[in-house]
């Protein structure tokens, strides 16, 4: 399932979702939250959900940060990246042991932060232009705040391929490598699994693209109206998790 707009939105629980959450782990359900946002590791996520009221280990977070460090690892292993990101990006690079560098480095890897700086974005097109291969982390234009829409990753990826020329890689949803990566977090197998989340152009089909049955939740970005905007559909839209509550072993009853 995916975290904002299902579970929590900017840091306030969602009704009814941590009933969602007992329920699962008292049937020993497996599952694992997904976040396109690679701000936070999932020690600092875990610490975040747990102040609204939710109780998720570590290990069933999974982030697009763990998702590209994944990446990276089967590409080019020991190798090296230029980061425009924070401490969740920079974490997950650093466990998987690349060296984080502005000399020459294999990677310009883009990622979520709310102090992008002018400086930073100008060293990434010239190492990008001196022939860094280009990766972000998710293209997500857009993530929400209190006070309204802020620029995300693909925002800037598009200012940066403006300048450049070259288009990044995105490893996040809705590029079915991240949820074949946390289908093998848990040991799932797609045909028994089902994705959660609150948006369709990026939860809905990237679980679509990966094989998975897909619930669309109407607390987060996308409604019922932009669904039939779409040449695709989930397997079943609802309100909120809170009305899975009961139904967790048959969702689609």
């Amino acid at each position: 399932m995916d975290m904002d707009g299902v579970l929590v939105h900017e840091d306030h629980l969602i009704p009814g979702a941590d009933e969602f959450l007992t329920e699962l782990q008292a049937a020993g359900t497996p599952f694992v939250v997904l976040t396109n946002n690679s701000i936070r590791t999932p020690r600092d996520l875990r610490a975040r959900l747990a102040q609204t009221g939710l109780d998720i280990p570590e290990e069933a977070i999974w982030t697009s940060a763990l998702a590209t460090a994944t990446f990276l690892r089967t590409q080019r292993p020991n190798g090296s990246a230029y980061v425009v990101g924070e401490s969740g990006l920079t974490t997950a690079l650093h466990d998987i042991g690349y060296v984080l560098t502005d000399r020459d480095p294999d990677y310009v890897v883009l990622g979520e932060t709310r102090t992008y700086s002018f400086e930073a974005i100008t060293t990434a097109i010239r190492l990008i232009e001196r022939g860094a291969r280009f990766l972000a982390t998710n293209p997500d234009a857009t993530g929400p705040s209190r006070e309204g829409s802020l620029p995300a990753t693909g925002s800037v990826a598009a200012l940066i391929t403006r300048a450049t020329g070259r288009e990044p890689y995105y490893v996040g949803k809705p590029n079915p490598l991240m949820m074949r990566s946390a289908l093998r977090a848990i040991g799932a197998h797609s045909e028994h699994t089902l994705m959660i989340g609150d948006r369709m152009d990026t939860d809905v089909v990237s679980g679509l693209e990966a094989g998975l049955q897909t619930i669309l939740v109407l607390t987060g970005i996308s409604t019922r109206e932009s669904v039939e905007m779409f040449p695709y559909r989930p397997t079943r839209v609802i309100e909120s998790v809170a009305d899975l509550v009961g139904r967790t072993a048959n969702p689609f009853e």
